[in-house]
């Protein structure tokens, strides 16, 4: 920090009791949702980098507060997680607690984890198991909670009556283009979670907002505000074919004010990228494991299996083959489960099928998020016939012959490969200049102590850290005892041991470990930003789930190249085919950003995409099967990767580099000032209120608190301002330790004083307070409220010299910023001077925001009436269009050559006539009831725009500069 800046923090001490109420006054106060210092406490808490991008989205979503959300539609990388995380810091500071977060069912852990660490919110992961629960001990209402609720696209659609009738503050829809064709009837989920969350305010996320076609765009932005367009027909109608730059500028101009969209190279003034480096390590299985592999795919393709339930066999079907793929252990576990469950079925057991989904599911961790999206099964018990019995055993005795050849396979290939690999791997980190850290992801848990074993007896034991959904091992036991030791009495410890022992694992990763074995449960919710090799072991079919695994290493903070390896069965066609797809066509394993946009967007979800896969393996026995399978996957994916999308994508949803990297430059200079002044009136008002209490470090910001407040339940110890983690506690706003402090300054009442601000000792210099050095005069702040739909507090101030002249309201703002002390006891005041100014400041603010609601509601009335003319523009093509049709059938008429063809165009020419008169008529109705409507809601907005004042004098000095 710059020793002027230090010189700042040190002067802290020298404030006065009307500092500490001014301060305390400035950092609670509620901003217009039209000011950019709103977000300011946010991005102090906030244990983030400052990235302008970030704060001029978050700025963005909610600019108005007539607005019902917005569209953050950044591309791939640059953090939308982030943006909407300062929202909701925001919203939680506001008081607004009704939050649900609605994300793929793989994304739930790592938003939870984000917005923990990151933004200091609480969190609940609502899913089928604790929701049942709550259910069962009487909660009436499992989704309103005092905490984020975080869910999946699935459950909040399954559940969407209790959605509805919860008032929501904020919902955010991450991989928001799911919901992309919400206006189709067959959209299932889309038009459940539209009408369940129709009256709440939303923010969606997604790189894609626009793949494939313009009626993607009035989805998504349907699905925030219905009245931004007219509907599906009228926006096909005036928008299906953008032909001049007329249409495309008005296009653009109504998105504009929902959609927000930055790209990464507008931001490579503030953002280093890495790239992208893959080694692809070949392997050939032994014969046996051949065999292995045959035998069990033959087994699977069988046209009917008793061991799996089938109206579930797909997923079924799609686990074996992935543990197949894993390795010998974790297929053979699988075998024995299969077997198992059928001997209970001879036995008439009737609970077989979640038997065999928990087996399934200690060994493949993701068995539950996949049968999410999967149609729940609905298979019953069957009264078993002799015939049923015998191929129940015959099959039982294949299951065993299999499972037994699979655990006399001591040694796989692909483990044999893997130690190739590593040495490759380190060596090019070495060559990179970066730390030899390596994270293994597998899908199997047995695979997972499998590769212990195996790195353990090549030299690798003492490097070796495990990372999986339990965590239950012991050398994790070890770790996480060791780390709560090591972070007792620190906010490190959240008391929940999930989040602690995650947090255990990859603190030993980086200060100890070489090597982290992982299952899916490390894709999600960590930073591995250390660590610059990333090796798929098992290689999901999931492209979403691949960009997630890499997106640990490679993201924000990554210093180095970060390696991918995959391994790649030379005798498997398939597998080959595969691996081309997601590396060529996904672009997943090279390059700086992964995966595109255009590319991961072209799949709605990754489990269908995965269930194509499976079919193929399923369905295809000889190598040209399977090209001719996969060069016909790939025609589909070209064409949904429209290339002619691209350009009406550009021209309507960027603008020019120049226009964004000059408002993002700044927004950067204003949000740093913001928070620096706001760390400053922070750390002023904590030493002024906390004197007696604690010790403070001025130079590095920190504190230690030697005795809580009294009826305060925080501890005691070391706290710090500064977002290194060196403290064993971090100080910021919202601690409850901050908002006492704040609430002590702001209740204080003061009495009439003399202030001196010493100019002598400020390390700092203002041509603006040199006049005043050597004179006096009076002073009076005063808090101005504004209540109603855009809340808000302004400081007003007045001050005048001892002969009357008036001071600029900037210059007495600096007068706070320098040292002072009380110089006598209560001062006589004639405060009756200083109430014209006062008024005067008073009438400026109220005009101000008169001004600002005025535009507000200009923008919302311009926005109905556009939404009337579409309505009305539909109305009167459909009627121009018939026209044209009647004309078109004249002629037609006039060259029929039969009779029989003439009576059939007279026909349709009657029936389109009647039609015509009924457009005719529509017209007229559809226009009243459209007038009518937009009517109501701007006299709605009228009422909504009422705003009630209310003043607190805060307290008048006599001043001197000295």
């Amino acid at each position: 920090m710059p020793s002027v800046l230090q010189a700042r923090f040190r002067s802290a001490e020298l404030i006065t009791e009307y500092h500490a109420k001014l301060f305390a006054h400035e950092l609670s106060k509620r901003h217009s949702v039209a000011d950019n210092e709103k977000i300011a406490g946010a991005l102090l808490d906030a244990q983030v980098d400052l990235n302008p991008h970030q704060v001029e989205a978050a700025l963005f979503a909610f600019k108005s507060p007539l607005s019902k959300g917005a569209i953050l539609a950044d591309e791939v990388g640059l953090g939308k997680t982030i943006e909407a995380g300062l929202v909701l810091a925001q919203k939680w500071a506001e008081g607004k607690r009704r939050i649900l977060i609605i994300t793929p069912a793989n994304l739930r852990k790592q938003w939870s984890q984000e917005v923990e660490e990151k933004f200091f919110l609480p969190t609940l992961i609502l899913e089928a198991k604790n929701y049942n629960k709550m259910s069962k001990d009487g909660v009436r209402s499992p989704f309103d909670q005092k905490r984020l609720v975080i869910s999946s696209f699935q459950f909040a659609a399954r559940h969407a009556e209790a959605l509805m009738v919860i008032p929501w503050d904020l919902v955010v829809i991450d991989e928001a283009h799911r919901l992309r064709n919400v206006y189709r009837p067959d959209n299932r989920i889309g038009r459940t979670l539209k009408g369940a969350l129709m009256n709440a305010p939303k923010i969606l996320l997604t790189a894609t907002p626009l793949q494939n076609s313009l009626m993607e765009l009035y989805g998504l932005v349907s699905l925030i505000d219905d009245f931004t367009f007219g509907d599906a027909k009228s926006f096909r109608a005036k928008y299906a074919r953008l032909t001049g730059d007329d249409q495309f500028d008005e296009l653009k101009l109504r998105l504009q004010a929902v959609c927000h969209r930055t790209l990464r190279r507008q931001v490579l003034e503030y953002i280093r990228y890495t790239n992208r480096i893959p080694i692809t390590q070949e392997f050939v299985p032994t014969e046996a494991e051949q065999a292995l592999y045959d035998m069990v795919s033959d087994y699977l393709r069988r046209p009917s299996l008793h061991a799996l339930p089938s109206s579930q066999r797909t997923l079924m079907t799609l686990i074996m083959r992935k543990l197949l793929a894993s390795s010998t252990f974790a297929i053979a576990g699988a075998l024995d489960s299969l077997a198992r469950k059928l001997e209970r079925q001879l036995k008439q057991d009737t609970d077989l099928r979640s038997k065999l989904e928990e087996e399934l599911a200690e060994d493949y961790e993701e068995f539950d998020e996949l049968a999410d999206e999967w149609p729940e099964s609905n298979d019953q018990p069957e009264l078993l016939s002799p015939e049923d019995v015998n191929a129940i055993k015959k099959e039982i005795s294949d299951l065993r012959e299999f499972r037994d050849l699979a655990v006399s396979i001591s040694e796989n290939a692909k483990g044999q490969a893997l130690l190739s690999a590593l040495s490759a791997g380190f060596a090019k980190t070495q060559q990179l200049g970066a730390a030899q850290k390596a994270i293994i992801f597998t899908e199997s848990r047995r695979t997972q102590e499998y590769l212990v074993r195996l790195l353990s007896d090549n030299g690798y034991g003492d490097e070796l850290v495990l990372f999986n959904g339990s965590n239950t091992d012991e050398q994790s036991k070890q770790i996480y005892d060791a780390w709560l030791e090591k972070h007792k009495g620190s906010d490190r410890i959240t008391g929940s041991r999930t989040a602690d022992i995650r947090a255990a694992l990859v603190e030993y990763f980086r200060e100890n470990a070489s090597i982290m074995i992982a299952t899916e449960a490390a894709a999600e919710g960590i930073n591995l930003q250390f660590c610059s090799i990333v090796v798929n072991y098992d290689l999901p079919w999931n492209p979403q789930r691949i960009e997630q695994r890499i997106g640990r290493c490679h993201r924000y903070g990554q210093l180095y190249d970060v390696v991918v390896v995959n391994f790649l069965n030379k005798n498997n066609a398939a597998d080959q085919r595969v691996y081309e797809l997601l590396a060529e066509k996904f672009q997943l394993f090279s390059g700086v950003f992964g995966a595109s946009d255009e590319v991961l967007g072209s799949i709605e979800s990754g489990v269908e995409f995965e269930k194509r896969i499976v079919t193929i393996y399923q369905t295809c026995r000889t190598t040209e099967e399977i090209e001719t399978e996969f060069s016909r996957l790939r025609g589909e994916m070209d064409e949904n990767i429209s290339v002619a999308m691209e350009d009406t994508r550009r021209k309507l949803l960027e603008n020019f580099d120049a226009e964004v990297h000059d408002r993002l430059k700044i927004n950067l200079d204003k949000s740093k000032e913001y928070v620096g002044r706001y760390e400053r009136m922070l750390w002023a008002v904590t030493r002024h209120e906390l004197r007696d209490r604690a010790q403070f470090d001025d130079e590095h910001l920190t504190f230690t608190l030697k005795e809580p407040p009294g009826g305060l339940a925080v501890p005691a110890g070391g706290y710090g301002i500064a977002k290194n983690g060196l403290s064993e506690h971090r100080y910021r706003l919202g601690h409850p330790l901050a908002q006492h402090v704040i609430e002590r300054a702001k209740g204080r009442i003061l009495e009439a004083a003399s202030l001196a601000f010493d100019y002598s000792a400020w390390p700092a210099k203002a041509v603006s307070i040199e006049p005043l050095v050597g004179r006096g005069g009076i002073l009076a702040a005063r808090c101005l409220s504004f209540s109603g739909f855009d809340a808000q507090d302004h400081i007003l101030f007045a001050a005048m010299t001892d002969e009357g002249e008036l001071i600029e309201e900037d210059v007495v703002r600096r007068l706070f910023d320098m040292p002072c002390r009380i110089t006598g006891g209560v001062a006589t005041i004639e405060k009756s001077r200083l109430e014209g100014p006062l008024a005067v400041r008073e009438q400026a603010v109220t005009d101000a925001l008169k001004r600002q609601n005025a535009e507000w509601f200009s923008a919302e009335s311009q926005k109905l009436e556009r939404w009337a003319e579409d309505k009305v523009f539909a109305a009167e093509k459909e009627l121009k269009d018939a026209k044209a049709r009647i004309l078109e059938l004249k002629r037609e008429a006039r060259t029929a050559e039969s009779p029989e063809d003439q009576h059939r165009i007279q026909m349709q020419i009657q029936d389109l006539e009647k039609s015509k008169r009924r457009l005719r008529q529509r017209i007229f109705e559809v226009e009243d009831e459209i007038i009518d409507e937009r009517d109501q809601m701007i006299s709605d907005l009228e009422t909504r725009l009422q705003q009630d004042i209310s003043k607190q004098e805060l307290f008048a000095v006599r001043w001197a500069v000295v």
